[in-house]
């Protein structure tokens, strides 16, 4: 795997980060003495940690998870994943770099900001519950009350209904004592340097908390109430204008797949069948009824100029027929956003609340807000046209919503889509399996018309402890954290479809 770099402008000394090495600013010897830390000298450390694991490692897999992806010919680092499997060794990476790299250094900053700057401590609670609901969206629990206890080697794993509960509690009691115009800690995620934003985008990750556990709490009061005031972000949330063409300093992303300045030209990443055959619509007679403007913004066509999707669990190393450039790669660059929070998912999370709620009006104009903001933040025109293909039904709205969703995510955040497929279970499994549109041993038998639009499909040579029509539901808890702590919990074969708690 390439390695990573993090990047700050301000002077700590940071250096590279890869798969073995995890950045703590507070046990990094080239970092300012602890007695001079800041909040404005610590966040853009925490911020990088948190955009490179968020951006990076738990993209890619999801991924895969979520058959936006599949595995490019001649290579396998990620068939596992293709494969829907995912062991604890590999599951560390993301873990420790967003715990020691990131949450630990938020800590920090809430610790520093909480009696004297209510603008910092606000930012720095609020990615601290952006940073933990996706570890417990991964693992479903994690270390949370006794992560940071310097004196316990030990820490318990906090349940994640317990863990969302102090997240929303953690927001709203640092929203209650900050004003817009209070300022904040030096930063990369907004402009402006003050708290306005951040209280926005605070009321984003809230709605994303309650949303989530809608399903098994009795939320919707807090729901509504949050949707009434109206106060999210009217720009998408993403790390963006901040990076540049050089090494180290590229979107993470960006540099794990597609940089060559570590001397890699490997090829992982291409289009997976299943949102090629949903993005494009055919008839029987292979007349493309549909072809959706968004699919030009997230992936480049093949080298012949056509949109082809791989299947799940193959690379198809014994082909001679399907090699990397019959496959299409994501639309990338060096300076491509880290997305954080869209505006889109806030729009599908509040036509959710409506449609729950039986307001089916509502439910339609955010749905169809929730598809012009996707439009929009892919720079194509064209959203009237795929509502109208893809309209509201309010007796189904999982399965509008979660479809719609999928396709919105799948060039922006493929790890949020992994979450809501596992919550609102669509698209759902199809009757066509990955081994139907292709034998390993038989070139001949590549069927990519037997794909069902709007469905996902077993991958070829599924992992066993998933197996049919199921999803991967969690990671096994990461071997970074478990081998050492006598309080970590067991993790059987059978876990790997136990939906964490907000999906059962």
């Amino acid at each position: 795997m390439k390695k990573l770099a993090i990047i700050s402008t301000i002077v700590l000394g940071l250096g590279f980060v890869s798969c073995d090495s995890h950045l703590d600013v507070n046990q990094n010897p080239n970092s300012p003495a602890e007695s001079n830390m800041t909040p404005s000298i610590m966040m853009p450390a925490a911020e990088m940690n948190l955009a490179a694991t968020y951006g990076n490692l738990m993209r890619i897999p999801a991924g895969y998870f979520t058959q936006h992806y599949a595995q490019a010919f001649g290579t396998s680092n990620y068939m596992g994943y293709s494969q829907f499997q995912m062991s604890a060794v590999r599951s560390s990476t993301a873990y420790s770099q967003m715990m020691r790299g990131a949450l630990k250094n938020l800590e920090t900053i809430r610790t520093l900001s909480k009696e004297s700057e209510p603008g910092s401590y606000l930012a720095a609670t609020v990615l601290r519950a952006f940073a933990f609901q996706a570890l417990v969206d991964c693992y479903g629990e994690v270390p949370f009350s006794e992560a940071f206890d310097v004196s316990n080697p030990t820490p318990k794993y906090d349940d994640g209904a317990s863990i969302y509960s102090a997240l929303v509690a953690e927001i709203n009691e640092a929203l209650a004592n900050v004003a817009p115009t209070d300022r904040v800690a030096t930063n990369f995620l907004f402009k402006s340097n003050t708290a306005a934003p951040w209280i926005q985008f605070a009321n984003a990750v809230k709605l994303k908390l309650l949303s989530r556990e809608s399903g098994v709490a009795s939320v919707d009061a807090e729901i509504g109430a949050l949707i009434a005031e109206n106060n999210f972000p009217t720009t998408d949330v993403a790390y963006t204008g901040i990076w540049k063409n050089e090494s180290g300093q590229m979107n993470p992303y960006y540099s794990e797949e597609f940089a060559t300045n570590f001397g890699s030209t490997q090829i992982n990443v291409v289009a997976n069948i299943a949102l090629i055959g949903t993005m494009i619509q055919k008839d029987s007679e292979g007349t493309v009824l549909y072809e959706d403007p968004r699919l030009a913004a997230f992936f480049e066509p093949n080298g012949s100029g056509n949109y082809t999707g791989s299947i799940s669990g193959t690379n198809f190393s014994t082909s001679d027929a399907y090699k990397s450039t019959y496959w299409c790669r994501p639309v990338a660059s060096f300076d491509m956003p880290v997305y954080i929070m869209t505006v889109a998912e806030t729009e599908f999370f509040i036509s959710e609340y409506y449609a729950r709620t039986g307001n089916a009006a509502e439910a339609e104009a955010h749905y169809a807000a929730a598809i012009e903001a996707s439009f929009a933040s892919a720079g194509v025109d064209g959203a009237e046209e795929n509502i109208a293909f893809y309209p509201y039904d309010q007796s189904n709205y999982k399965k509008c919503i979660g479809i719609a969703k999928w396709l919105a995510l799948s060039g922006v955040n493929n790890y949020e889509s992994w979450c809501e497929l596992r919550r609102l279970r669509y698209p759902a499994f199809g009757t066509v399996k990955g081994s139907d549109m292709y034998n390993l041993m038989d070139d001949t038998s590549y069927k990519p018309d037997l794909y069902q639009a709007g469905t996902l499909y077993t991958p070829i040579q599924v992992f066993g402890q998933v197996g049919d029509n199921k999803l991967l539901e969690r990671y096994p808890y990461p071997e970074s954290s478990t081998s050492t702590n006598s309080n970590a919990p067991s993790f059987s074969n059978s876990d790997y479809t136990k939906p964490v708690f907000w999906a059962n």
